[in-house]
């Protein structure tokens, strides 16, 4: 595959990724959180077993990795999907993509708390300046006044899940291959999100909408995002690399912001456009490595 073509795929990746936001938040309008997230991550999880059953290659996983699978499951879907979709409800496309753009920071930063990883300074300065972006988001929301959104501080605990899922999955994929661990984290993960749903029925809360064409987009947003989008994600990773390919999800906040004031009449505030650059600032930093001066070799990281 050439690199021009590599390219155009990330690119088109990003354009998903972002769009999906509105899309998940005009879903929103007929159907209640808990519901998408369940019917979601249900066609995902079948998406994903389809593709074990054609291309196989699974196998048994142990005692420890089971308990390992069971804490990306519970955090990654389960806690994660339960925060997203009913933070987005109450919340903006725009804001939901800002807010877990600082995911990997955050990972960074627990990664040194619980796996006593070490920090250099750009992880650090990345950190403040990611976390100040976040702050400004959340505090001043959409508007030049303070105040707390109910649906950031969800997104917020979406973000906060969705990086401590990544500390499961760092240490799966040590024995395991990302393939397998994807797989079954999110049928586990599925599985759980019984237990909200049912709350859901039980309180009254559910909302379905009846009309054929949201059913279709939402089938169709899962399939693209999670299927065709997923793919060219893992082919440009393997053409271009990781860390070229990475570049091309600082795109994806600034699409979504877009997305949703066309496609959902959502304003766009200073606020989220300095947020945002704040974060993906911060997530650039955190991310240089340090270079090593002439025969000194690889500098030992900074703690924190």
């Amino acid at each position: 595959m050439s690199e021009r073509l590599t390219l155009i795929r990330l690119l088109g990746v990003s354009l998903l990724w972002g769009c999906n936001y509105a899309i998940s938040a005009y879903l929103l309008r007929d159907f209640s959180p808990i519901f998408l997230s369940f019917v979601r991550i249900c066609m995902t999880s079948l998406f994903l077993i389809t593709v074990a059953l054609v291309n196989g290659g699974l196998r048994k996983p142990s005692k420890k990795e089971w308990g390992l699978l069971a804490g990306a499951g519970i955090f990654g879907t389960l806690l994660n999907q339960t925060f997203y979709f009913t933070g987005l409800h109450h919340s903006t496309a725009g804001n939901a993509a800002l807010i877990l753009a600082l995911a990997p920071i955050c990972t960074t930063i627990l990664a040194r708390i619980f796996l006593k990883e070490r920090f250099n300074v750009f992880k650090v300065t990345g950190a403040i300046v990611g976390l100040a972006g976040v702050i400004i988001i959340v505090l001043f929301g959409g508007n030049s006044e303070l105040g707390l959104s109910i649906g950031d501080l969800y997104l917020m605990g979406a973000m906060l899940t969705l990086s401590t899922s990544l500390l499961f999955i760092r240490r799966l994929t040590e024995t395991l291959s990302s393939y397998a661990v994807t797989i079954f984290s999110t049928v586990f993960g599925s599985a759980l999100m019984i237990i909200p749903f049912s709350g859901e029925v039980a309180t009254g809360g559910t909302m379905i909408s009846h009309s054929i064409w949201l059913w279709v987009l939402l089938a169709t947003a899962g399939i693209l995002n999670q299927g065709l989008a997923g793919f060219w994600w893992n082919q440009g990773v393997s053409v271009i690399g990781a860390s070229r390919a990475a570049m091309f999800m600082n795109v994806q906040p600034f699409i979504a912001l877009i997305a949703g004031h066309f496609l959902l009449g959502d304003p766009i505030y200073a606020s989220q456009i300095l947020g945002g650059v704040l974060i993906l600032g911060g997530v650039a930093v955190a991310n240089k490595k340090p270079t090593s001066k002439p025969g000194a070799g690889t500098p030992a990281p900074a703690t924190a």
